[in-house]
């Protein structure tokens, strides 16, 4: 199966998806460390990570499927929300605790 094909069944099929350095219980970047704080924060327990350390092509991959050049990636219902910046204002604002409510 092509990557691009992995990574979309990947965001299509879980809820909430992170793509990052580490493991939500060891995340081995700031940044990702940061956006699991947030959604541990917001009460999401079911999070399916893909630790890009891990696979060269799932880290060459992601970053073309969002055309977005850094990681942590986060996916709410199949859909791209951003990194970890752009995380922390949609918590800061509500935003993102308004998404995950609808969430599966």
């Amino acid at each position: 199966m092509d990557i691009q094909e992995v990574i979309k069944q990947q965001v299509t099929t879980h809820p909430v998806v992170v793509y990052m350095k580490g493991s939500p219980k060891f995340p081995q970047c700031g940044f990702s460390a940061n956006v699991i704080r947030i959604l541990n924060a917001l009460g999401v327990t079911d999070i399916f990570s893909v630790d890009i350390l891990q696979n060269d092509d799932i880290r060459k991959g992601i970053i073309e499927y969002a055309n977005w050049p850094t990681v942590p990636q986060v996916y709410i219902n199949g859909e791209f929300i951003g990194g970890s910046d752009i995380t922390t204002e949609m918590y800061q604002s509500g935003e993102l605790k308004a998404l995950l409510s609808k969430t599966a």
